[in-house]
């Protein structure tokens, strides 16, 4: 039986679809919508659809932008030996602010997980591969996330590469397990970064 009328469970219902939102928050953020003012929520509507319509994926790395390549890519004085690999778009501002990475980013759309049925076909790997395999890089800095699927990430990436004579590091610890790194502070996320080794 539907509690409210179908407009408001139809839009309940889409934002349940939202990760971290759960039917409580759904509820709250659905009515929250209908009390502002018509303007504000034909202006969140109008966001995410400019979003959708304008943004797209780098190329080269897979970061976001509304160009064919990011401007991390495009920038001629980043260090194009040092790959970074994270696991999304938004981990590659976390490492931004730390202003302690000056070379190229790799976004894998996810990490190894075999109880999602995840595997390494179904991130991005094959392409980090082809990136390394073109030979400028020297060094490949794993920074998935510090839980299980990020670790076996880049158990994996490592295996993968050590045949092409690469040095493949990870970040250092500091960084807490089971964490996300855009949760992490910038000092914290600095100190991972400049005291990262190799797997």
């Amino acid at each position: 039986m539907a509690y409210y009328t179908l407009p408001v469970e139809n839009l309940i219902e889409e934002l349940r679809k939202l990760p971290g939102i759960g039917p409580k928050s759904a509820q709250r953020i659905a009515f929250y919508l209908l009390k502002v003012p018509r303007k504000e929520a034909l202006k969140l509507a109008h966001a995410i659809a400019e979003a959708r319509d304008r943004v797209k994926f780098c190329q080269i790395c897979f970061n976001v932008t509304e160009r064919e390549i990011c401007e991390i890519c495009s920038n001629s004085k980043r260090d194009s030996s040092a790959i970074c690999v994270v696991e999304e778009p938004m981990d590659i501002v976390a490492i931004e602010r730390t202003n302690e990475y000056k070379g190229l980013y790799h976004v894998l759309g996810g990490a190894i997980s075999p109880i999602q049925n995840i595997g390494p076909d179904e991130i991005r790997i094959k392409e980090l591969l082809a990136r390394v395999k073109e030979g400028q890089v020297k060094e490949v800095i794993v920074a998935t996330n510090p839980n299980i699927e990020g670790e076996t990430t880049a158990m994996y990436i490592s295996r993968i590469l050590s045949p092409l004579q690469v040095k493949v590091t990870r970040l250092a610890s500091g960084l807490p397990v089971g964490g996300d790194l855009e949760y992490a502070d910038e000092l914290t996320l600095g100190k991972a970064l400049a005291g990262r080794r190799e797997i």
